[in-house]
């Protein structure tokens, strides 16, 4: 019933809100093209509005990155702080919402090449960047085709967006066994993009958990998922967080339930700002294998 529905989503807003602790959330996807990025954007526009201060982590060298999706336009990237060419503050974006975007592309690439120096500067300058963060979304790009912070962090939620077609649904399951046999991760989350309804992005996840549960013995949760519309698209030309510029449409309401969903998962172990330097300090010890490959 609509009124029931109304209650719940008031109930999960309240319980949101009373969270206190620093929650790390990484979210990638196969390919391009699957959404990712645009449920960040929207993810970090819905947290925002219920109160929350964002920080997100954009990974990404494409054009169609966090910045660029926002008509933000970065210039900088972490790495310019790393070497000391330029402030974080000058580096970090910051939307009217006070969502927070910190591009971390090419600091991510250049990490075999840092001196233990700047290595110690980078982690601090994370720290300060996540300070009194609620959430840090991470919006993992493949380096050499491995998803780096995507892999490391074990211990914090992994949100894997996928759509309904036959080739995003194999890709996904690849990118779920590498992780799973190559990284050893456990538990993975997930959200199914431009379904027609509930029924069919059910359908998806319920044969993508039963497989992986299967074969690679790793659990699979079911997140939510995001219609089919028109809207969102017109959103993103307008350079807009679709819960911005239309904040009342099913697509908008699909962010809002989301957003719950994801800030009442059970807390991993070692939430915070502890979390997201013990992320990045797996990444810096990966960085330095030979086996570890880079993009160029």
């Amino acid at each position: 019933m609509p009124s029931e529905r109304i209650t719940d989503q008031a109930e999960g807003l309240r319980r949101l809100l009373v969270r206190a602790c620093t929650r790390v959330v990484t979210v990638a996807a196969a390919r391009s093209g699957m959404g990712a990025t645009s449920l960040v954007v929207n993810l970090a526009a819905t947290l925002a509005k219920t109160g929350k201060d964002v920080l997100v982590l954009d990974e990404s060298m494409s054009c169609d990155n966090v910045g660029n999706m926002l008509a933000l336009k970065p210039r900088y990237d972490l790495l310019n702080a790393v070497r000391r060419d330029k402030p974080l503050r000058d580096i970090i974006l910051q939307k009217q919402d006070g969502t927070r975007i910190l591009p971390v592309a090419r600091a991510i690439q250049a990490l075999p090449e840092l001196s233990p120096k700047e290595r110690q500067c980078l982690l601090e300058c994370l720290a300060e960047a996540s300070h009194d963060m609620d959430v840090v979304l991470v919006d993992a790009a493949a380096t050499g085709q491995r998803y780096i912070s995507a892999s490391l962090a074990q211990d914090q939620p992994l949100l894997v967006v996928l759509n309904t077609s036959a080739s995003s649904i194999t890709e996904s399951y690849s990118l779920i066994k590498r992780m799973a046999m190559e990284n050893g991760r456990q538990s993975f989350e997930m959200v199914i993009n431009k379904a027609r309804n509930e029924q069919e992005a059910q359908v998806v996840f319920a044969n993508m958990a039963e497989v992986a549960r299967r074969h690679l013995q790793v659990r699979v949760e079911y997140l939510g998922y995001i219609p089919l519309d028109a809207q969102l698209k017109r959103a993103t030309q307008l350079c807009l967080p679709v819960v911005e510029a239309f904040p009342t449409t099913t697509v908008a309401r699909a962010f809002s339930e989301l957003a719950i969903n994801l800030m009442l998962l059970p807390p991993a172990g070692n939430e915070g700002a502890g979390g997201l330097s013990d992320m990045v300090q797996r990444l810096m010890r990966q960085a330095r294998s030979p086996t570890m490959a880079y993009a160029n």
